[in-house]
């Protein structure tokens, strides 16, 4: 079964003389996301000379293309030549494991959400970690990760006055979105509930520099002040500290 958020056509939308937008559907679904992420597999294997870079969003695909080589038409019929999308047999995703330590410097807004939904932070914390969540998107900040899946108990309007500066690595909440942010202090809406050791981006590693990617799960590990300081050395030594396994679904 198939969302009613999809579009039964794709829909071009020009971005400039050498990018193209394919929307696939509508609104924050797995499924629509996960027509973007297939249409992305299949786009990229065709090697089109001239593609420059694709981006997978929540719900469109953003086609770079050089104008020199390679025309919008020709884009908009390659992607028509596969729709829809096939998505292959036992597709294997990429589930990770990122520890969180919850609350206190480290989580500002945790007890500020347990009062707001009257119930206690350990409630907060075993809800928000029960979770697998889907990696949506990554943007607004090098190896920023935008998740869906968040437990509807858990949904809450953002801030009202954004902060200028939040810390690096914060694992948070906005709406019905969850969030990972990279190791980069930056303002933020968002209700803050903890921080991770993992570096989603990481411009040292010269593999993997990007840890997360669209239609990666993930899952949310709580820990102590002491492990978290024992992974952020590990972290600052370049380990990738996230445990990773691979999933059929």
């Amino acid at each position: 079964m198939t969302s009613d958020s999809l579009y039964a056509l794709p829909r071009f939308c020009r971005s400039g003389d050498a990018a193209l937008t394919i929307e696939v559907g509508d609104g924050i679904d797995a499924d629509v996301n996960a027509r973007v992420v297939d249409l992305d597999r299949a786009l990229t294997g065709r090697a089109l000379p001239g593609i420059v870079e694709i981006v997978p969003t929540y719900r469109t695909l953003l086609v770079c293309f050089d104008p020199t080589v390679l025309s919008r038409r020709t884009v908009e019929a390659e992607v028509m030549s596969l729709w829809p999308p096939v998505k292959p047999k036992g597709q294997i995703h990429r589930r990770w494991t990122v520890p969180v330590a919850y609350g206190g410097d480290n989580g500002m807004d945790l007890d500020w959400l347990a009062e707001r939904l009257d119930t206690t932070t350990d409630d907060i914390v075993a809800r928000h970690s029960a979770a697998e969540y889907r990696v949506y998107m990554i943007g607004f900040m090098p190896g920023f990760a935008y998740l869906g899946g968040l437990d509807p108990r858990l949904h809450v309007d953002r801030r009202p006055e954004p902060r200028l500066v939040t810390p690096p690595c914060s694992v948070s909440v906005g709406g019905q979105q969850a969030a990972i942010a990279p190791p980069l202090a930056a303002p933020s809406g968002w209700h803050m509930l903890g921080r991770t050791p993992v570096r989603s981006y990481d411009p040292r590693r010269t593999h993997e520099a990007f840890l997360f990617c669209a239609g990666d799960l993930i899952r949310f590990r709580p820990i102590g002040v002491a492990e978290f300081a024992a992974l952020e050395r590990a972290a600052d030594a370049g380990e990738i500290i996230a445990e990773k396994e691979e999933v059929e679904v």
